[in-house]
């Protein structure tokens, strides 16, 4: 039927449309530091049985049980967007409170309400408090703070704190501990460079920067978008042409459509 080509070729619209719609976010977010590209995944969708040739059962002997039928499909619809955690690269900025991760894993956050969330972005800082925090003023785990006398901040690959003082003594206040997960794509973004645990991406499992699969922790260095540019421009020339396509799918079945009405006539 002409109506199920224009049902499935406006599937086809759609899907293009939310597929820009992801890269676009993707290019927006370049220069976003330890930003994450989504990948817009399809899957088709439920299939009929049509007969080869509505004809055929009126031929002798063919009835409508044993005429011969094909499989048509209806269309596309978006499955997921999926998050790639493919390790971005390295900048040095020669902030002491710039911290980046280089393997797998995230730092805890902590919210106002007190719940934990996670992240890559490790451009802390210093609050009021002397609290170590997120740009959004979260703290980060385990709510490490420093003195108003200290001079510097050293932070080590495996995630020990050591603050300086003016009077030349230093004290480790601390260490920052990582999480993973068996499925990080499985987490759920919510803004501002931040995660949250779901049941697809399992529990949180803790341990030590640098050792058992973890990431190293590296001050000074910021992480960059995992972002490439070329490669989001070409799926962007993609989806519009596949949209484009899909467009002129319809308009052919709107003259295939007005030929049979004009044999009427």
């Amino acid at each position: 039927m002409p109506t199920r080509a224009l049902r499935t070729a406006a599937s086809g619209m759609y899907a293009q449309q939310v597929n820009i719609q992801v890269v676009a976010n993707n290019i927006a977010n370049l220069n976003t530091n330890s930003f994450k590209k989504n990948r817009a995944e399809f899957e088709d969708l439920m299939y009929q049985e049509v007969a080869a040739n509505p004809l055929s059962s009126e031929l002798p002997g063919v009835t409508e049980k044993t005429a011969m039928k094909v499989q048509v499909g209806n269309g596309v619809q978006l499955s997921s967007t999926q998050k790639m955690f493919t390790q971005g690269s390295l900048q040095q900025s020669g902030n002491q409170m710039d911290v980046a991760l280089q393997g797998d894993g995230f730092f805890q956050i902590r919210k106002a309400d007190g719940t934990i969330v996670y992240t890559r972005d490790g451009s802390f800082k210093v609050s009021s408090e002397g609290s170590i925090v997120t740009p959004s003023g979260y703290v980060v785990e385990p709510g490490l703070k420093v003195t108003s006398d200290t001079s510097a901040l050293r932070i080590a690959k495996d995630g020990t704190v050591t603050m300086d003082e003016v009077n030349g003594s230093s004290m480790d206040i601390g260490k920052i501990e990582l999480v993973k997960f068996v499925n990080p794509a499985g987490l759920t973004s919510l803004g501002n460079n931040l995660y949250a645990e779901t049941p697809a991406s399992g529990q949180p499992v803790i341990g030590t920067a640098g050792s058992n699969g973890f990431a190293e922790i590296q001050q000074g260095f910021s992480e960059g978008s995992n972002v490439d540019i070329v490669e989001e421009m070409v799926a962007m020339i993609t989806a519009q042409r596949a949209y484009e396509i899909n467009s002129k799918t319809i308009k052919t079945v709107e003259d295939m459509m007005q030929m049979a009405n004009n044999l009427k006539r």
